[in-house]
C-alpha cells in the first residue's frame, strides 16, 4: 500500500474502520464532498494539522497516511500496532504452500515437537493477555505452521499428517482470538474460518468445534448476532452430549452453548439466553469443576462469568452484578489472567449501567492490574473508561485518571 496516493489510504483505513464517507466528513468537521475530492485524489492534503486529524479519527499512525512504516512507541509494547496487523495479514494472506499440491518433491518439514512447543507457549501468552508480545511472534508462527502442514500433509506416518494440521488450526485460532480482541474483525474471521477447515483434516471433532467456536466469535463482533447464534447451536446438537463421560467434550459442548447465549443476548433474545444458560449450566454441572479442555476454561465458574456477561449485553446492569457477586472468589483466581480480566471489564460495564461509577472504576483499575493489555489494548475498553469518566460525580480517582491517559482517553 506504500505506492498508493495519500487520499487512497485515508480511503482504505476509513473503510477498514468501517465508516461512511458521510460519518468520516462529519468527525474531521468537513463536508462529504470534500472527503470524495480528497480520497479521488482531486484535492490536495497539504496541512499536517489536518493530516493529524485524520489520523486521529481512523485511529492509524499519521505515517501510515504518508506511506511509511511507523516507528514502534516505547509504550505500544504490550498492544498492538498497525505495522504487526499487516504483518499477521501478510502472513495469513501467503499462499505459497499450494505450491506443493503442484510440485509435491519433498520438503524440509519443521520439527513437530518444536513447533508445539511454541503453540503451547503462544496459548499461554494468550490467556496471559500479552498480546503485544503475541502479534509480533504470530507472522513467522502462522508461516511455520503452515510449512509443517504442507510437509506433513501426504506423509506417510498419518499420526504427523494430522498433528501438523491440528497445530496449524491451533495457530489460526490463536490467531483469530488475538485479532477479535484488537478491533480487526474481518481479518480475526478469515483465521477462524481457516481453523475449521484445517481442524477436519486434522479428524478432530473437538477440534473443529472450538474452531466454530472461535467463527461465531468473528460473527457476533462483526455484529452477525443470528448466524453466530445459529452456528453456536447447530454445532453444540450435532456435537451432542448425551451420556459421554469426556470431560474435553463437554467443555467444548459447553462453551459452544456459552458463545450462543452471548450472540442471544446481542441479539435481545432474553428466553435464549435462559434456555442455553440452564443447558450450559447442567453441563457444567456433569463437569463438577472448571478446566481448560481445549482452552475452552469451561466449568461453573465461567457459566456465572458468561450470565454476568450476558446481563450486561441485555441491559440488566443489576442481574449482571448479582451474578458477579455470586462468584467463589477463589473459584475465579483459578481461570486465567484474559478471563477475569475480560469478565471484571464486562461488571465494569454493569456498574456503569446502573450508576455505581465508583464500583465500575475499581472493576477497571482491578483488571488493568490483573491484565493491562485487556484494557489498554481493547476498543471496548476504551469506550467504558470514557462512559465512566463523563458520568462519574465530581473528581475521578486519580489511578483512573492515570489510566485514562496512558490509554489516550480525553479526561
Amino acid at each position: 500500500m506504500d505506492d498508493l496516493p495519500i487520499g487512497r489510504r485515508v480511503a482504505y483505513w476509513r473503510q477498514r474502520r468501517k465508516m461512511s464517507q458521510q460519518v468520516f466528513a462529519d468527525r474531521i468537521g468537513k463536508s462529504k464532498s470534500w472527503v470524495d475530492k480528497v480520497e479521488r485524489g482531486a484535492r490536495r492534503l497539504d496541512k499536517f494539522s489536518v493530516l493529524y486529524e485524520i489520523a486521529d479519527v481512523l485511529q492509524v499512525d499519521v505515517q501510515l497516511l504518508l506511506g511509511r512504516w511507523p516507528h514502534r512507541r516505547p509504550e505500544s509494547l504490550n498492544c498492538i500496532d498497525q505495522v504487526e496487523v499487516e504483518e499477521i495479514r501478510s502472513a495469513l494472506e501467503c499462499y505459497d504452500r499450494i505450491g506443493t499440491f503442484f510440485d509435491p518433491s519433498p520438503v524440509q518439514p519443521a520439527p513437530l515437537e518444536e513447533l508445539s512447543k511454541a503453540v503451547k507457549h503462544a496459548w499461554m501468552t494468550f490467556h496471559y493477555a500479552k498480546y503485544g508480545v503475541l502479534a509480533r511472534t504470530l507472522p513467522r508462527l502462522i508461516r511455520e505452521a503452515q510449512a509443517a502442514d504442507a510437509a506433513y500433509r501426504n506423509s506417510k506416518e498419518n499420526k504427523d499428517t494430522k498433528r501438523a494440521a491440528s497445530l496449524l488450526a491451533q495457530v489460526y485460532q490463536i490467531s483469530a482470538s488475538v485479532l477479535r480482541k484488537v478491533g480487526e474483525f474481518e481479518l480475526g474471521w478469515l483465521a477462524a474460518d481457516r481453523a475449521i477447515a484445517v481442524s477436519q483434516r486434522a479428524e478432530d471433532q473437538l477440534l473443529a468445534g472450538v474452531a466454530t467456536y472461535r467463527v461465531a466469535n468473528a460473527l457476533l463482533s462483526l455484529g452477525r448476532s443470528r448466524p453466530a447464534l445459529e452456528l453456536n447451536v447447530t454445532v453444540a446438537g450435532k456435537l451432542g452430549m448425551g451420556d459421554t463421560t469426556d470431560p474435553a467434550k463437554i467443555s467444548v459442548y459447553g462453551i459452544l452453548l456459552l458463545q450462543g447465549t452471548m450472540a442471544a443476548a446481542r441479539a435481545g433474545d432474553a428466553a435464549t439466553v435462559r434456555e442455553l444458560l440452564q443447558q450450559a449450566e447442567e453441563a457444567a454441572t456433569l463437569l463438577g469443576r472448571d478446566a481448560n479442555y481445549y482452552w475452552t476454561s469451561f466449568g461453573p465458574t465461567n457459566v456465572l462469568i458468561h450470565r454476568a456477561a450476558a446481563m450486561v449485553e441485555l441491559g440488566e446492569g443489576h442481574r449482571a452484578v448479582e451474578a458477579h457477586q455470586s462468584i467463589d472468589p477463589s473459584a475465579l483466581a483459578g481461570l486465567t489472567p484474559e478471563r477475569r480480566a475480560n469478565h471484571f471489564l464486562d461488571v465494569a460495564r454493569g456498574y456503569a449501567q446502573i450508576g455505581e461509577m465508583t464500583s465500575a472504576s475499581e472493576m477497571l483499575l482491578e483488571a488493568d492490574r490483573l491484565a493491562p493489555s485487556e484494557i489498554r489494548c481493547r476498543p471496548i475498553a476504551q469506550e467504558v473508561i470514557t462512559e465512566v469518566l463523563r458520568r462519574s460525580r465530581g473528581t475521578p480517582p486519580s489511578p483512573l485518571l492515570e489510566l485514562a491517559d496512558h490509554m489516550g482517553v480525553a479526561v
